[in-house]
């Protein structure tokens, strides 16, 4: 009888135990929606685990909740490859052996496609990486607005238009995203320059903040559902802009409708009250001296760290602060680690470096081609001499933030012997003295970029190879060092460094088939345009960057790529520059006005007429074949706010081979009561066509096409009367126009 009864006691016992054991808190059921399973993990923490989210623990990491099950959160640099791991507390490389990246096209690169396709696959390339380094935020990608070209992270970001940004940023989002991998678009707002980046207060009108400057953030948001932000380091309204109430209250918030998680850029806040209350979520990167406190308890000194929680304890400020910051946080966490059903992600995968290649080779642009200088003709061609320290130089290393330690970079110079074999014969010359400076935080480049000889010898050296060869490939521009294109400064002037120019002039001089390949993020000073054969802009292009440049000189790709801002002759015909006014540009006493207004990029080049066209204008690139454009026929010849507008177009390759074409449409208010841009890009299609095919293209307008930002009244306003539509391949290369009228 005892033999019997013991095991019922003992199964009574053990029952309200499995029961409550196969009760799963709700907020680990994936299956219950993530509001509810927020709310839920939010009741369960204490105010001190609280508090430990909302900052960081490590250079880039900040705690989870191992009590509740909930992991850490791992940021990693983006926008272009997953940087090397680092040391805890340190910015030096932690030594690992297994995380070197795929390094991929810079987003000026990206941007010159005019593909949001490519955008779509850079992103989910890029994210399958972090997810498999197991990051659950990408710090990318940038947005901020091409306002000068001495701007040293203009290579980050997307241009000087925001209706290119604002297409292309939404796919990247996307692919990042469908990694579980959360995209932390940056730097939100106004962070347009590296000079005095920490302490500018940018002063803006509303109409050219909503204009120019706000709408790729307002797309990353509402269209492609960005899961986090990253605050700029520079002033806005008195306010840095990592909590700053206006920009991420009022507007990423209130305005938008933002969900996510606000993340600091590292070392970007300055006040405990004001981060608490003006919109931020996560601090990372703020410097604590680790000396009048042990190191590992630096993180505690951060302004949302013990400081915030001695203020919710003293009631200063009230709990439900940080618990706000805390939804978010959980949120976002809910999204990525706390995702059951994300993908694993790869890495080392050929997939990606085909992916990087052919966004290379989609970005490139064909500047100028005089006498059809290019392709490359191999069959009638002996030697050819490539010049120039970036033909041989790692431009994955040196940049700042973007710095990579790749798998493998393929130089330019490699990449044109690889793709031209014995065809013909490969010399080199250096031809000038850069920056030998091989490495960056740790990340070491590996060529010897040393040199003894003086620049006059490196000069003859190369004009006497130049003599013999059939083609010369000068392959210069500007680099990842300091004060050029790089994190921390800007650039000190418009002209190529190194004295590149006396070099390309006299290469030119004996040899008529001289080609300039500029590697670079930005614009430079061509006083020798008129006297070279060809120019492409070549980017930073990551690890195929060679393949993909080798392949577009030789003629395996035609060149499709489109420029995402506009080149100009002098510096002075910037916008930034036109006045001459250190308030305009870089500022004075920490304050900058932006008096060029909503005249940013082409929008100031077509105000200025015909007294400062520029060197290449935006949307310009060459192709090796041609385009014949159609007319352009619109469906109704008046719309209401009410109604959408239909645009076609009919383009015909008229060349011997394929090619694709960028069929750019802008639009044209005829008559406002408010100053506007002559014309303004509302929509772009790129199409492949084969030898004698033709293509409708079509564009949908509507009212937010035709609208401007209205200070008075706050509100984006599409004001009746006469419009145009201009078709053509680029903002100055105008093919077709008809008008309409919004009644």
């Amino acid at each position: 009888m005892r033999s019997f009864l013991k095991p019922l006691w003992a199964a009574a016992l053990l029952f309200p135990l499995q029961a409550a054991m196969a009760q799963t808190p709700v907020y680990l059921d994936d299956s219950k929606p993530i509001e509810d399973r927020v709310e839920d993990a939010l009741s369960r923490m204490t105010l001190e685990e609280k508090v430990a989210l909302c900052h960081a623990q490590s250079k880039f990491s900040s705690a989870g909740v191992p009590r509740l099950g909930l992991p850490e959160n791992w940021m990693t640099d983006g926008p272009h490859g997953i940087r090397p791991e680092v040391a805890w507390d340190e910015w030096n490389q932690a030594g690992w052996t297994n995380d070197s990246c795929m390094a991929f096209p810079a987003l000026t690169c990206l941007a010159a496609t005019w593909n949001p396709d490519m955008s779509l696959r850079y992103g989910r390339a890029i994210g399958e990486e972090a997810r498999y380094r197991n990051k659950n935020v990408l710090l990318g990608p940038g947005v901020n607005i091409y306002r000068t070209p001495l701007n040293g992270r203009n290579f980050e970001y997307m241009g000087e238009d925001p209706y290119l940004a604002s297409e292309m940023v939404v796919p990247y989002i996307q692919g990042v995203q469908s990694c579980g991998v959360a995209a932390c678009v940056k730097h939100f707002a106004l962070n347009n320059q590296e000079e005095d980046r920490y302490t500018v207060d940018v002063e803006v009108s509303d109409r050219a903040l909503y204009e120019i400057y706000l709408p790729a953030f307002k797309a990353a948001v509402q269209r492609g559902k960005a899961w986090a932000i990253m605050g700029s380091y520079n002033c806005y309204k008195g306010q840095h802009c990592c909590h700053n109430q206006y920009l991420l209250n009022d507007i990423l918030r209130g305005e938008w409708g933002f969900d996510g998680v606000v993340v600091s850029d590292w070392g970007g806040v300055h006040n405990t009250r004001e981060a608490a209350y003006n919109g931020l979520d996560m601090e990372f990167g703020t410097g604590t001296d680790g000396l009048s406190v042990s190191a590992s308890d630096a993180y505690n000194h951060y302004f949302l760290a013990r400081p915030f929680l001695e203020q919710i304890k003293a009631g200063v400020i009230p709990e439900s602060v940080v618990d706000g910051k805390v939804r978010n946080i959980l949120r976002m966490m809910f999204r990525t680690t706390m995702n059951p059903n994300r993908p694993y992600g790869s890495f080392e995968d050929p997939a990606h470096g085909e992916a990087a290649r052919q966004i290379a080779e989609e970005g490139i642009v064909l500047l100028q081609n005089r006498d059809n200088t290019l392709p490359i003709q191999l069959e009638k061609t002996r030697k050819i001499l490539v010049v120039g320290e970036n033909a041989i130089k790692m431009m994955t290393v040196g940049g700042g933030s973007s710095s990579l330690k790749a798998q493998y970079e393929v130089s330019p110079l490699d990449g044109l012997r690889a793709r031209v074999g014995s065809a013909a014969e490969v010399v080199y010359a250096r031809g000038y003295v850069g920056n030998t400076d091989g490495s960056y935080n740790g990340v070491v480049s590996k060529v010897d970029l040393s040199e003894s000889r003086s620049a006059d010898e490196l000069l003859a050296e190369a004009v006497a190879l130049a003599r013999e060869a059939d083609y010369v490939i000068f392959v210069g521009g500007l680099n990842k060092n300091s004060h050029q294109d790089c994190e921390g400064g800007d650039r000190y002037d418009y002209g190529l460094p190194y004295n590149q120019d006396r070099l390309i002039e006299a290469l030119a001089e004996v040899n008529p088939r001289t080609v300039v390949v500029l590697v670079s993020g930005n614009s430079v000073a061509m006083p020798w345009a008129d006297r070279v054969g060809a120019i492409v802009e070549g980017w930073y292009c990551g690890s195929e960057a060679g393949n993909a440049l080798a392949a577009v000189l030789v003629g395996d790709v035609n060149p499709s790529g489109k420029l995402p801002f506009t080149m100009c002759t002098r510096l002075e015909d910037y916008h930034a520059h036109a006045l001459n006014d250190s308030l305009v540009y870089p500022g004075v006493d920490h304050r900058e006005i932006y008096k060029d207004d909503i005249f940013v990029g082409y929008r100031w080049s077509d105000k200025q007429k015909k007294s400062h066209r520029p060197l290449f204008c935006f949307g310009h690139g060459l192709s090796y074949t041609t385009f014949e454009y159609g007319k352009a026929v619109l469906d109704r010849k008046q719309m209401t706010e009410a109604d959408s507008l239909r645009v076609c177009v009919s383009v015909k390759n008229t060349g011997s081979r394929a090619g694709a074409e960028v069929v750019q449409l802008y639009v044209s208010d005829l008559k406002s009561s408010l100053p506007r841009p002559i014309k303004e890009l509302k929509g772009f299609r790129k199409v492949m066509l084969q030898p004698g095919e033709s293509r409708e293209v079509e564009f949908v307008l509507d009212r937010t096409s035709l609208s401007y930002f209205d200070d008075a009244k706050h509100a984006w306003v599409a004001e009746p009367g006469r419009f145009e539509v201009l078709i053509g391949a680029s903002a100055e290369d105008i093919r077709s126009r008809a008008g309409f009228e919004l009644k």
